[in-house]
């Protein structure tokens, strides 16, 4: 048996008979007829070849790009694991296994005609039992990569030189699949015309150049992509016949990697097994097992050469992108749409789009800091508060324990709450709530000039495939039906119904209201650390523990808050993957859009349930001195401090905002993918087996490389961290003005963090064609109309920003702020305090008779004693007065500036005109000049011979006195003249 030849393996009963004799059977010691089979050493017959050798390490710097030919690119790489059986012993030469089951199905590539295969010599050998799924597994495989072959792709494998391990299937498409995909695609691609972009006139091209100018320093040095080109070529769908409209220089290189592997990428999705498996397209032979992985390759290395010319697209992405020295330059966002495709493109476009706008919106919230800084020993709020001559006698904060406290010791927190609870904190958020608006308004047109430049304005959606499970499930009910009803026919379009999904749509609604009480029982518990903790540090002996009860207390319960986020965040991920598998929708992206809703309904609940329990319930259920809510019937019910809980809620969203970005986005994002790789190297050293037989080891090729890597799992984590702290940066920001700024630290470090990951430790990702961001807009706009509803109540209910311009203008004798804090307290008579609540032992020299607390209620001498006051109520209207006021005009101002700012912008919509008037004159010239060199050719050819006129002249005066019906100049088709001569023999125009 020479090199080449390919064993195939049959089953053989010891009956005789193969009938009954399946691999899925268990039969004792099974028998299996060995036919040797000589293939071809060339292949000159066949169109298409298939190169069936072993590649062994060539010493070129391009590893594993190519073919062994080093001609043949490598689009597409095929990952399996393979098992043989342990008694087949290696014979000489190469052997390729090919398993037929029955003789139901044979590889059509290289077998030979009945009567060779009757001569060839059989081996009968007995084999120890396999798993049967092993070889259904390699016939599924022989079938789907014949299906390969069949539609022009070019095949290499690997040989199968251990008894287990991994094999690798290479592809490559020469440039008849190509073209061909290329047009069933419609992938527009740049020809020969072009025109010059010119820069708007008046005062706003000036501002352009001068930008571009002061911006130069910051863009990446991107040889092949000039950024600074003023020079836009015509693009237009792919044709072939109109090849000579292209620049096609070189037919290898006319269609770039990530183009040449989403074709292969198409092909490999529509081609199904139909003999040996139910399986349509790649994504269901992963499912099933038949394949471990499919991806394409890298441009070689990340690291290597230093000069601009020799760099390849990953080199150029890792020195200009991936950096973190490079975290002052601008993306090079045409080159990531190349190297990844549309859809990452736009990703890290918007990221880069939100990450910008982040600056100002950092400047004001750094300006608001500062403000409430600078007139902090001017608040008269806070002076009367730190007065030690008021002498307010506060009542006891516990039960028993406590003892009164003069409000002097509060100075502290209320100072440091006027460095966030001040006028300024208003503008703010008014600010914040356009600046959403403006950001929303600036992607938009962002997105439009991007879709102009990389060709997606007229981008249509592709038509996709069902999803495996989806499949699978509906196979089952068609086989269900077929067993019940054996007689009647089954409709050639079926489809699964509501009813199929309604067990799933029971299970993730029930699911979801379990998951909400589970948020809330995990704050509900933090609530009970907190009073619990609270209670027994006011009982400690140590003065300086009591002094720090609330500090303290607050401090632990953020942090423990945080984890258990953290560790709810990742099992609301896994859940909401499994809820959205139990609906069983049809289409991925219809499965990616169910899934972004339920994870962001969980983590936008598993991140904010505690922030809002601070913001909105926090002291407000606690009650009043003699008159108490207690939990357990033991524990009093928290009350904000003395400066209001302002302060408390932006210690919550610090902690939260800052440990959830540097513990989760970025400690994990660079610690997890390296112990998942070494994990998984482990794991494979210990399983490879040490053959003895086995050839030397051979250098890495670039797809044992790439498989090494992290598989990508998709832009929705991604997502999903940028629109949660979107709306830490919106929602909360009245509390919190240095979220923006915070926010913009860590984008600087992500979008470093995110590029140095696809480009070094990801497998390269499938180029995936988009034109928007998809749901995350939408999300995007809910969050930018909520925040307007929560600043409006976070200024109006939090803070004391209205109670103080309720006293200033109502109840302030002079109008000003002195004697407000004396206005807001309540008095408190001491002996209405029930039995054993009030204080134990007290330190005041004085009896005292009445202690104060933050409320707006009658005094004990009133006849209606504790009771809310009319201040309660007017504070009350002013606080909701502001909300409809704030929530209105936030709103109005908000639709103006959508209004201003046009989605698409007027260059890009003059340039759309101008391009489809320059392809409509390019087609016509076209059109003319095919007509004239038809018109003199049938005038040379019509010189002393008789033949029918099949074309009427093209300039001919019909006579005056011809009364008889005209003849009309019937055009040319693009595609007539390009076409072979045999095949414009079949052709036969129709009468016009």
């Amino acid at each position: 048996m020479e090199y080449g030849d390919a064993l195939s393996v049959q089953p053989y009963c010891r009956s005789g008979t193969t009938e009954n004799c399946h691999y899925n059977q268990r039969c004792s010691l099974p028998v299996f007829v060995l036919k040797t089979k000589t293939m071809p050493q060339t292949t000159s017959d066949n169109k298409i070849p298939v190169v069936n050798n072993f590649v062994e390490s060539p010493e070129n710097p391009s590893n594993g790009l190519y073919f062994a030919d080093g001609k043949r690119k490598v689009d597409y790489v095929l990952v399996y694991h393979y098992r043989r059986p342990s008694l087949l012993r290696r014979f000489s030469g190469q052997h390729r296994l090919s398993v037929i089951s029955n003789g139901s199905f044979t590889l059509p590539i290289g077998k030979k005609d009945a009567q060779a295969a009757k001569a060839e010599p059989e081996v009968v050998l007995d084999m120890e039992p396999i798993d049967p799924s092993e070889g259904e597994k390699a016939l599924v495989r022989e079938e789907f990569e014949a299906g390969l072959v069949e539609a022009g792709l070019e095949i290499e494998r690997d040989k199968e030189h251990k008894t287990q391990g991994v094999s690798f299937i290479r592809l490559h498409a020469p440039w008849l699949v190509l073209s061909r995909e290329a047009e069933f695609l419609k992938i527009k691609v740049p020809t020969k015309k072009s025109y010059e972009l010119q820069d708007e006139r008046g005062l706003s091209g000036m501002m352009t150049v001068l930008w571009r100018k002061l911006s130069k320093p910051f863009q990446p040095k991107v040889p092949h992509l000039n950024t600074e080109s003023r020079t836009k070529f015509l693009s237009h769908s792919f044709s072939r016949d109109k090849l000579h409209l292209y620049d096609i220089k070189q037919k290898d290189t006319f269609f770039d990697n990530a183009t040449r592997s989403r074709i292969v990428y198409e092909i490999l999705r529509r081609t199904s097994c139909t003999r040996t498996s139910q399986a349509n397209g790649l994504n269901s032979l992963l499912a099933k097992g038949v394949y471990e992985s499919a991806f394409p390759l890298h441009d070689g290395d990340f690291k290597g050469a230093d000069k601009d010319d020799q760099r390849n697209d990953r080199q150029l992405l890792h020195d200009e992108w991936a950096r973190y020295g490079a975290f002052y330059k601008y993306q090079p966002v045409d080159l990531i749409r190349k190297y990844f495709g549309e859809k990452i493109g736009l990703y890290f476009a918007w990221l880069g789009v939100y990450t910008q706008l982040l600056i100002p919106a950092s400047i004001v919230g750094v300006f608001v800091f500062f403000y409430g800084y600078a007139t902090m020993d001017t608040n008269v709020p806070s002076m009367e508060m730190c007065d030690r001559s008021q002498n307010f006698t506060m009542c006891p904060l516990c039960d028993g324990a406590c003892d009164y406290w003069h409000l002097s010791t509060a100075c502290d927190t209320s100072r440091a709450s006027h460095l966030f609870d001040n006028p300024a904190t208003v503008f703010f958020a008014v600010f914040m709530s356009l600046w959403a608006a403006t950001f929303m308004e600036l992607w938009k047109r962002r997105q439009i000039s991007l879709n102009h430049s990389w060709d997606l304005m007229a981008l249509e959606e592709e038509e996709e495939h069902p999803r495996p499970k989806y499949e699978t499930i509906l196979q089952q009910k068609r086989h269900k039906k077929m067993r019940t009803k054996k007689h009647k026919t089954e409709p050639a379009q079926q489809k699964l119904t509501w009813r199929d999904r309604m067990p799933g749509y029971i299970i993730n609604i029930s699911s979801i209201l379990f998951m909400f009480g589970l948020t809330f029982s995990a704050v509900f518990g933090i609530i009970i650390y907190r009073i619990t903790t609270s209670a027994l540090m006011a009982m400690s002996p140590d003065p300086e523990t009591k002094a720090n009860v609330r500090v303290t207390v607050t401090a632990t319960a953020v942090i423990i808050n945080l984890v258990v986020i953290l560790i709810l965040e990742e099992i609301y991920g896994t859940v909401a993957v499994w809820l959205t598998e139990l609906e069983i929708p049809k289409t991925e992206r219809s499965f990616e859009d169910r899934l972004i809703l339920k994870s962001f309904l969980l983590k936008f609940m598993n991140a904010y349930a505690p922030i809002f329990y601070v913001a909105f319930f926090k002291g407000r259920f606690a009650g009043r001195p003699g008159d108490y809510v207690y939990v357990f019937n033991d524990y009093r019910m928290e009350e904000c401090a003395p400066g209001g809980c302002l302060i408390e809620l932006c210690i919550q969203l610090s902690i939260i905002m800052l440990g959830k970005q540097l513990i989760q986005n970025n400690i994990c994002e660079i610690g997890i993918p390296k112990l998942k790789k070494l994990y998984r190297t482990l794991k494979e050293k210990n399983a490879a087996p040490k053959d003895s037989d086995s050839q030397e080891a051979r250098a890495p090729q670039r797809w044992d490389l790439d498989y090494d890597l992290e598989p990508f799992e998709g832009l929705t984590p991604e997502y999903m961290e940028m629109i949660i702290q979107f709306g830490f940066v919106s929602l909360f920001v009245a509390s919190f003005p240095l979220a923006p700024l915070f926010a913009l630290l860590n984008n600087v470090i992500e979008i470093r963090l995110d590029a140095k990951k696809f480009v070094t430790e990801l497998r390269r990702p499938d180029a995936i064609r988009a034109k928007d961001i998809g749901i995350w807009y939408s999300i995007l706009g809910g969050i930018g109309k909520f925040s307007v509803i929560i600043n409006a109540f976070v200024i109006s209910f939090t803070s004391d920003f209205i109670p103080r311009l309720v006293y200033q203008y109502m109840y302030s004798e002079t109008g000003t702020m002195h004697g407000f804090i004396d206005h807001t307290l309540s008095y408190f008579n001491v002996s209405n305090f029930k039995p054993g609540t009030a204080p134990t032992s007290s330190q005041f020299q004085k009896d005292v008779v009445f202690c104060r607390y933050k409320d707006y209620r009658e005094p004990p001498w009133s006849p209606e004693a504790y009771q809310f006051t009319k201040q309660y109520w007017s504070v009350l209207a002013a606080r909701l007065g502001f909300v409809i006021l704030f929530q209105n005009v936030v709103m109005f101002l908000s639709m103006l500036v959508d209004w201003m700012i046009p989605d698409m912008p007027k260059t890009i919509s003059e340039r759309l005109k101008r391009e489809k008037t320059m392809m409509v004159d390019v087609f016509l010239r076209e059109e003319k000049e095919k007509l004239q060199l038809i018109h003199n050719l049938f005038l040379k050819d019509g010189a002393g011979k008789t033949r029918g006129n099949t074309l009427p002249p093209l300039q001919k005066q019909q006579k005056a006195d011809d009364t008889g019906p005209q003849t009309r100049c019937r055009a040319a088709s693009f595609s007539q003249f390009s076409r072979q001569a045999s095949q414009n023999k079949k052709v036969k125009h129709t009468e016009v």
